[in-house]
C-alpha cells in the first residue's frame, strides 16, 4: 500500500502501518466493484479537496484507515503529514487548537467520555472558525455518531459537526461482490510479502469465502487468506485450507461472484441466507447472467472474460447471442 515513514512499526492486517506520524504514502489502493463501494469512492473524490472536519463510520476491519489515507492523498494537505492518533490519547496530550495543522485522523471517537467529547467540540469550534486549508480532522467510529447522539451518548453539537461530511463504509457481508476482487488483491500482496509465486483459489474456495458472514470484515479476510496460504499445496488454496466455521448454506447467485481462476470451478455460489426467487431460474438464464457480469468486470474484454470463465471465445459468443446452450 505505502511505505511507512517509521519502519519499526508493524503493519496491520489491512497493510497500513500503525504509525503516529507518517510521511505521505505513494499509493493507497482501494479495491471493490460493488455499487455501494463505487458510490463511497465517488463521495470521497468529491469531498477530499474541501475537507476540514469529517467522520468515517464502519465496523471493525472495514477499512476506515485505508479510506482516510485515500482522502488524505486527494486533499490539499497531501504534501504534509498524516497523523493517526487514538482520540482519547490525543485529546489528553496534544489537542492544542492553536497549533493544529496537517491531517489528523482520530481513532474511536465513539469511545470518548463526556469530558473528552467537550474537549473535542472545543477543538472543532476553533478549527471551523479558521479559514480552511491549514488543518483537517477526520474522526473514525465503529457506530453511528448520529445514533449515539439520539441515544444521549454523544453531545449533539459534536455529532452535528463531525457528520456534516460523513463516510459510512458498509460491512463486507453487505457487499459480497467485493469479496472476489479483494481476495485476489490480498493474496497477491501476501504472496509478495512472503516472496512466493502467485497462488489461485481452487474449485469451491470462492464459494466458501462467499458463504462466510465476515464479522471481522476485510481484516478477517486478510487473516484467513494468509493462514490458508501457509496451508496450501501446489499454489492452490482449497476450501479445506480456509480456517472458517462450517454451517448450513443455501444455493444463491451472488452479484459479483467471479469464478475461480482454476479451470472447472463451479458457477454456483454458496450463501448462508436463502435467495429471493429470480424471474427466470433456467440454467441458461443463470449462465448468461454470470457471463455478462464477468464481461462487465473486464470492461467488455471478451478474451479476458473467456479466460476467467475457462471457456473458449466461441462459447462466449454463443452465450452472448442467447443460444440455447443445453440443446447443443
Amino acid at each position: 500500500m505505502h511505505n511507512p515513514a517509521h519502519s519499526h512499526n508493524p503493519p496491520n492486517a489491512s497493510g497500513l502501518a500503525l504509525v503516529g506520524l507518517d510521511a505521505p504514502p505513494a499509493v493507497v489502493q482501494i479495491v471493490g466493484v460493488s455499487a455501494a463501494w463505487r458510490k463511497l469512492l465517488m463521495q470521497a473524490d468529491m469531498a477530499a479537496p474541501h475537507l476540514q472536519v469529517a467522520a468515517i463510520e464502519g465496523e471493525h476491519g472495514t477499512g476506515k484507515h485505508t479510506l482516510a489515507r485515500y482522502l488524505f492523498n486527494r486533499s490539499p494537505l497531501a504534501s504534509t503529514t498524516f497523523q493517526r492518533r487514538d482520540a482519547r490519547e490525543w485529546l489528553a496530550t496534544d489537542a492544542d487548537p492553536a497549533a493544529l495543522a496537517g491531517f489528523t485522523y482520530l481513532d474511536r471517537v465513539d469511545l470518548l467520555a463526556p469530558p473528552g467529547q467537550g474537549l473535542l467540540l472545543g477543538v472543532l469550534k476553533n478549527l471551523q472558525d479558521r479559514p480552511p486549508g491549514r488543518a483537517v480532522v477526520l474522526a473514525s467510529s465503529q457506530t453511528s455518531l448520529r445514533q449515539m447522539a439520539g441515544q444521549g451518548l454523544l453531545l449533539p453539537d459534536l455529532a452535528f459537526r463531525l457528520t456534516a461530511i460523513r463516510f459510512a463504509i458498509p460491512p463486507l457481508r453487505q457487499r459480497r461482490e467485493d469479496i472476489a476482487p479483494l481476495a485476489q488483491f490480498l493474496l497477491d500482496r501476501i504472496c509478495t510479502r512472503y516472496q512466493q509465486r502467485p497462488v489461485v483459489l481452487g474449485p469451491g474456495t470462492l464459494a466458501r469465502l462467499l458463504q462466510h458472514s465476515w464479522p471481522g470484515n476485510v481484516r478477517e479476510l486478510a487473516s484467513v487468506l494468509e493462514a490458508a496460504l501457509l496451508e496450501s499445496e501446489n499454489s492452490v488454496i482449497r476450501p479445506v485450507d480456509l480456517a472458517l466455521p462450517d454451517g448450513p448454506v443455501a444455493l444463491l447467485t451472488v452479484p459479483g461472484a467471479q469464478p475461480s481462476s482454476v479451470p472447472g470451478a463451479p458457477f454456483t455460489v454458496l450463501d448462508p441466507t436463502p435467495a429471493a426467487p429470480a424471474a427466470d431460474l433456467s440454467l441458461d438464464s443463470m449462465i448468461r447472467q454470470h457471463v455478462q457480469y464477468v464481461l462487465d468486470l473486464n470492461r467488455g474484454n471478451k478474451l479476458r472474460a473467456a479466460r476467467q470463465l475457462a471457456i473458449s471465445r466461441s462459447t462466449l459468443y454463443r452465450i452472448l447471442a442467447n443460444e440455447n446452450l443445453l440443446a447443443r
